[in-house]
């Protein structure tokens, strides 16, 4: 296996190097936030996980291991940290919808681009909303092999479970998907 290239950053930083924690952080931030904004649901909670998720991959670097690769236990640390925060708060995730446009005042869209914008923005709120129904269970690990794009190997270190127990979460989480984004073609 290839050195991961986080290594020399981590062991800069378990050292005392905060120039290179710094780097870490920044380097793995914008995939701890997306990770906490699908399990979230919602952008207020994913920044309190995020900024959770950031502050236990500090406290938890000097007991990291390097069994599992640097990427795949800050995947674990912000999933962890993301369902704990949920829990805490004791919150379901909420997707809001966008704000209904007044065609009266708000005239055509001049940009053809802006119409796919909306569908795409409309897809995702879709795709979050159904997420947001799933038990974190079943949420965490479509979103890490989906979003994320983790071998299933990564996603049973992440969360902890048999690889087995990921491949029925995954298929599982993504029945339960199909079924709630397109209720009228559904298997009785």
């Amino acid at each position: 296996m290839a050195a991961d290239p986080d290594d020399a950053l981590v062991a800069a930083a378990r050292a005392g190097d905060r120039s290179a924690l710094d780097a870490l952080l920044r380097r793995h931030h914008d995939r701890v936030h997306a990770l906490c904004r699908r399990l979230a649901g919602n952008e207020a909670d994913a920044l309190d996980a995020t900024q959770e998720a950031l502050i236990a991959i500090v406290r938890g670097l000097p007991r990291f291991d390097g069994r599992a690769r640097f990427s795949t236990w800050v995947h674990r640390v912000a999933t962890n940290a993301c369902l704990d925060e949920l829990r805490r708060r004791g919150r379901r995730p909420v997707v809001g919808l966008p704000e209904e446009r007044d065609p009266e005042t708000a005239g055509p869209l001049p940009d053809p681009r802006a119409e796919v914008a909306t569908e795409v923005i409309a897809d995702r709120l879709e795709i979050d909303a159904a997420l947001a129904q799933l038990t974190p269970e079943f949420r965490a690990a479509v979103v890490l092999r989906d979003l994320c794009q983790l071998d299933y190997a990564e996603i049973a270190d992440v969360l902890e479970v048999p690889a087995g127990t990921v491949r029925s979460r995954i298929a599982r989480g993504r029945a339960q998907l199909a079924r709630l984004l397109d209720p009228g073609n559904h298997e009785a």
